[in-house]
């Protein structure tokens, strides 16, 4: 190669490298769908794409002012405007909040008062309000510094004297890796063995929970490490005897070296009740949490690149997001190495992240298409029922509630959101319907809340509701139709659509009926 070509080539690859993400997605999912002979779906329409990325970013659909104002907007880069502004609403913290509250509790996490964890869940919004970098928060919650009460120090409360649980659940989530079979015997199909699961586990191994006081009726926690202490390895669990109490493993990194630490202090320090737990001479956890985050980490800007990706595409370029392993193999690897790189250069700016996904086609394609919920090749958009969360909100959207308790200065009634979380009807029937990977299988308990539950209450708002609006006979009927379409599916009707719903409305039919019909149908239960 001569000097000029080799300048050529250089400054080519600068320029590659120089160009958006969402142009390297764009690139890199047509390129695999050519060659997968796939036909990518056309454009989303605006009102599709405007319910999407309401649901998506801020966890709701979009109200009726919103919708108007978007669908009349004659200007190209409308999208983009209505992406940033999103991002900057503060709806968008909250939802994302949300959804990663579900991803380190679950619905129902185990005891120790961690229903009661209103606390984290404020800490976890301000992180997402401030735009925190993802690494320096994963880093923050996994110190566990602080209290239940105002920090992430209840994440840990869950996994009281059970390292081996915590070690699970944070290796799949903040590494992507399943390790649980390795707790039991050396993964007969994976690289992972005893050893390794036990060797991370011992990072862990000293962490207690502390009552360190109360905040009302409410005890509050911290996470005390000791510094002394070492997790037992008995061997395979078919090997196991009973008495047999195994010997000491110590920390060492998935894959990596062994943890450098000096000697035990020669006096354990002690716990004191309702007192803060004094931090240890040397803290297993402190370098566990550094490695956990650390951009240099195999695991770690993959492992969230991949999962962000999933939660806006439908699925993972590594499918599951938690099972990324050699013989888990990604469907589009450069695409993955792509993301990783640009989390890495862009300091795990999570916000950034996604708005690359969302303003690329990939992510702005129809749900139009082969009918797959998550289509492999992302050809098409996902399919996926609402949360039990958006779900709620959107009925008090569409309905004119919220419009109507923000009016009044009032806090949002329970609809079953879980901040802290409720054992509300909305949360028992529409909870857990779906893992946001298309495995949604409604039933009998939707039908007869939808049918029974108290839907007509919220329908019935009073002055300024959308029942009130659609029922008024002194306004125009199209108008008023238009208003519930735009209001609850986001859209306009179609003539056919108009024709009914005069018919039904000129004919006396009640205007909280027709509401409630489109509340109910699945047009608005998806988020098409």
């Amino acid at each position: 190669m001569t000097y000029r070509s080799l300048c050529l080539a250089l400054l080519l690859a600068g320029m590659a490298s120089a160009q958006p993400l969402r142009d390297v997605i764009d690139t890199e999912i047509a390129k695999a769908q050519q060659r997968e002979k796939v036909k990518a779906a056309p454009l989303a329409g605006d009102s599709e794409f405007l319910r999407r990325i309401t649901l998506d970013l801020v966890g709701t659909i979009p109200s009726h002012d919103e919708t108007v104002t978007f669908l009349d907007d004659k200007t190209s880069d409308k999208r983009a405007k209505l992406i940033d502004r999103l991002l900057d609403d503060p709806r968008f913290a909250q939802a994302q909040a949300d959804r990663w509250d579900l991803i380190l509790f679950g619905r129902n996490p185990p005891g120790f008062d961690t229903y009661k964890r209103e606390g984290f869940q404020t800490w976890l919004r301000t992180r997402f309000e401030k735009n925190v970098p993802y690494d320096a928060w994963a880093k923050e919650l996994l110190r566990a510094e602080g209290t239940s009460a105002d920090s992430s120090a209840m994440y840990f409360a869950q996994y009281r004297n059970a390292p081996e649980d915590a070690n699970e659940a944070i290796s799949q989530i903040f590494l992507g890796v399943q390790l649980h079979c390795a707790r039991c015997h050396d993964h007969p199909f994976e690289e992972w063995s005893q050893r390794d699961f036990y060797g991370m586990a011992a990072f862990l191994a000293r962490l207690e929970v502390v009552t360190v006081g109360k905040k009302g009726n409410d005890t509050i926690y911290a996470i005390g490490e000791r510094g002394t202490g070492d997790i037992l390895f008995t061997g395979p669990a078919k090997d196991a005897v009973p008495g047999k109490k195994g010997e000491p493993v110590k920390p060492k990194f998935l894959h990596g070296d062994p943890l450098k630490e000096p000697a035990a202090a020669a006096k354990e320090a002690k716990f004191v009740a309702n007192q803060m737990p004094p931090k240890p001479e040397f803290s297993r956890l402190d370098a566990f949490a550094n490695w956990v985050a650390s951009p240099t980490n195999p695991y770690f800007a993959k492992a969230i690149a991949n999962r962000v990706w999933g939660q806006f595409l439908g699925r993972g370029l590594v499918h599951p997001v938690d099972n990324m392993s050699p013989s888990n193999k990604p469907t589009h690897p450069e695409l993955l190495d792509a993301l990783t790189r640009g989390m890495v250069e862009n300091k795990f700016d999570l916000k950034w992240y996604i708005r690359e996904l969302v303003n690329s086609r990939t992510y702005q394609a129809s749900g139009l298409g082969s009918g797959e919920p998550m289509p492999s090749w992302f050809q098409h958009a996902r399919t996926r029922p609402l949360l039990a969360e958006e779900l709620a909100d959107a009925w008090r959207v569409a309905t004119g509630h919220a419009a109507i308790e923000a009016a009044g200065g009032k806090k949002p009634a329970n609809t079953g959101r879980f901040r802290p979380l409720e054992s509300g009807y909305v949360l028992r029937f529409f909870g857990s319907p779906n893992t946001g990977t298309g495995d949604f299988q409604g039933g009998l308990h939707e039908h007869l809340y939808l049918n029974n539950g108290p839907l007509m209450q919220m329908i019935s708002a009073g002055k300024g509701s959308l029942e009130e609006f659609v029922g008024d006979k002194t306004k125009p009927i199209e108008g008023r139709i238009d208003r519930l379409y735009l209001a609850t599916l986001s859209r306009r009707p179609t003539e056919k659509e108009r024709a009914k719903f005069a018919k039904f409305l000129t004919e006396g039919g009640p205007a909280g009926d027709a509401i409630w019909v489109l509340l109910t149908c699945s047009e608005f239960r998806f988020n098409h």
